[in-house]
């Protein structure tokens, strides 16, 4: 079961979160757009294969994407600019990490670790591109989900991995393969589901 099945779960967390960070004096969509910075942080992090620190600032900009939605929802600034600004910025942190990945110095692993990269990265815009494309054709009518990993699923495993490769860097490169492979079924997942409505 994806994990936007379970964010009932995690409400009384995001309550406490919003509460706490909304006294800042922060607008959620400033939260949303600072998120990039631990990002970037993360990159050069990565670029220098210090593995271990660029996945300490993975997850503090994963933390701060997870802020602003809490301080919207706590001072009742929920909106659908808001709502567009996040979907845009998760695309560029998850951009930025998988750009710093061709210049880790990865192995690869039966391709050159740029070829799964390659994968991954196009099977996580085709995830994205297929809800939308679904809705713009008007196959559905509601938000198309579902798929074997959503974005929240392959930024979990991502930052599993950058953990891991502080060990042993191919471990990162098995992560990378395994989100290559995953990220287009769950792509063709969703064209199922589409198609089928």
């Amino acid at each position: 079961m994806t994990l936007y099945k379970r964010r009932e779960i995690f409400s009384n967390i995001s309550i406490k979160v919003g509460i706490f960070f909304s006294k800042f004096q922060l607008s959620p969509n400033q939260w949303t757009l600072l998120s990039i910075i631990p990002a970037l942080i993360a990159l050069y992090f990565l670029i220098y294969g210090q593995f271990l620190a660029a996945a300490v600032f993975f997850i503090v900009s994963a933390f701060m994407d997870l802020i602003d939605g809490s301080v919207a929802r706590v001072m009742g600034k929920a909106s659908r600019l808001g709502a567009y600004l996040d979907t845009i910025m998760d695309r560029y942190v998850e951009g930025i990490i998988v750009f710093a990945l061709l210049f880790s110095g990865l192995p690869g692993f039966y391709l050159p670790v740029y070829a799964w990269i390659f994968l991954y990265i196009f099977g996580s815009l085709m995830t994205t591109y297929t809800k939308s494309a679904a809705k713009e054709k008007e196959l559905v009518y509601e938000e198309l989900k579902g798929g074997i990993l959503e974005r929240a699923e392959r930024m979990i495993i991502l930052f599993i991995g950058i953990l891991l490769a502080s060990i042993e860097p191919v471990y990162l490169t098995y992560v990378i393969v395994i989100l290559a492979v995953l990220s287009n079924i769950s792509a063709l997942q969703r064209i199922w589901i589409a198609t089928r409505e």
